[in-house]
């Protein structure tokens, strides 16, 4: 019997097979390298030769940390949308025990992501005694009621806001009550920058006394922009709170901030136009370009002009955010499904077009290096809604590394409760 000789793998096995090693993905490649994405996609079809100093840098990275090692912490994962803070505190080494999510299209896009445990729906039917014990809480609690937003709209129809607000606004009181049962070595809750200034500072207020005085937690809070990590400017607010045996408070000097003016351009997370960029037939065509469905229609390109036109000569500021390479875009809403105004993508020729929802991905920090892809289940509509209501993950990131040494009591010291401040450089 003759035996057949196991034939070596090409170099562009070899490479592909050291990148899939990696957790990385072709973007992520030509982000070390500096080469684009469509000459990783041809080094790896066989269509060019590789170079060998990028072969070798390559094979100098080290596999991703977080899936060789154990967790070392664990948190439940509540209000939790899509699952960006889920994504945050596990690259931290958390372990997820419990989540809720109300939402049955976010729970779709979560489970697709995440399908290791059930999904609970809406909070407010859960028995806080039934949830696992655990070390975190994380949260973005519904921020409709304290936002600029959805103030203005509730104001317009004589409707109640905030803590007066019957459907949302005591759904802070639901996070309460689960910290008071489970009590959690620390938690950390996201909301928009609004909620410190809501009706007069009054509603943070009652929030801060809730968590300090009533659940006894030494609390600091911090408001960051996004844009240091992201090419969006975002704004909001970050409350940290540790349990008081713990004898610490949270440092905001430790979350590591990059400087505003060194924060990524939407370049970074555009379709290219040139045809070099990754395939995403969902999304793209077969050269990687932005499908022409994402393009505005004439009429609609032309009623947000005549609207912007209209406003500025009331003197206000409504209009459209034109955008392009070198800049950063305004904050990705929940409503971009509408018309896309708040941020569209200027093209060489006619009207400018949406961001496409992969496009959205990389902007708010789901699509990463050292990340597969984010898995998108549903409708673009649904989609855009979901990206608009998520975190930033870098942001949060930060913070659970941060957090970390303290969940673990490697870290005793304690930090000075900050002034609530706009985020600076």
């Amino acid at each position: 019997m003759s035996l057949r000789k196991k034939t070596e793998p090409t170099p562009a096995e070899r490479f592909r097979a050291q990148r899939d090693s990696l957790g990385l993905t072709r973007d992520d490649v030509a982000e070390h390298l500096g080469y684009s994405a469509r000459q990783i996609a041809r080094w790896e079809a066989g269509e060019s030769p590789i170079r060998e100093s990028a072969f070798q840098y390559l094979l100098a990275l080290t596999p991703k940390a977080r899936e060789l090692e154990a967790p070392q912490f664990t948190f439940i994962d509540l209000f939790a949308g899509i699952g960006g803070f889920r994504l945050a505190f596990q690259e931290a080494r958390g372990r997820c025990v419990f989540t809720s999510e109300w939402d049955k299209h976010s729970q779709i896009t979560y489970r697709k992501n995440f399908g290791d445990h059930e999904v609970h729906g809406d909070i407010t039917a859960i028995d806080e005694t039934t949830i696992p014990d655990h070390d975190v809480l994380v949260a973005g609690f519904p921020c409709q009621p304290f936002s600029l937003a959805g103030v203005s709209k509730k104001n317009s129809l004589g409707r109640k806001h905030g803590f007066d607000c019957d459907t949302q606004g005591t759904l802070f009181f639901d996070i309460e009550r689960i910290i008071a049962a489970k009590q959690p070595k620390a938690f950390v809750l996201e909301n928009v920058k609004n909620l410190a200034s809501h009706d007069r500072g009054r509603t943070f207020e009652v929030i801060r006394r809730t968590l300090t005085e009533k659940l006894g937690y030494r609390v600091s809070w911090k408001i960051i922009d996004a844009k240091r990590f992201v090419p969006q400017h975002r704004e909001r607010i970050f409350i940290v709170g540790l349990r008081p045996d713990m004898e610490a408070q949270f440092d905001w000097n430790e979350v590591a901030l990059p400087a505003i003016a060194d924060g990524p351009r939407l370049a970074s997370i555009l379709h290219p136009e040139d045809g070099s960029g990754d395939v995403d037939l969902d999304y793209t065509d077969e050269h990687g370009r932005a499908l022409g469905k994402y393009v505005l229609s004439e009429h609609l390109w032309e009623y947000l002009q005549t609207y912007a036109r209209k406003h500025q000569e009331l003197g206000n500021g409504f209009g459209f955010g034109l955008v392009g390479p070198d800049d950063v875009a305004r904050t990705l809403s929940a409503r971009y499904f509408k018309d896309g105004s708040e941020i569209l993508i200027r093209r060489k020729r006619g009207a400018p077009r949406r961001l496409t929802p992969r496009e959205c991905a990389r902007l708010m920090g789901f699509d990463g290096l050292g990340r597969s892809p984010f898995q998108i289940a549903v409708s673009d509509t649904q989609a855009y809604r979901q990206f608009g209501n998520a975190v930033v993950v870098p942001v949060v990131a930060k913070i659970a590394q941060a957090l970390r040494p303290y969940v673990l009591g490697e870290r005793q010291g304690t930090g000075l409760q900050e002034t609530l401040s706009l985020d600076a450089a």
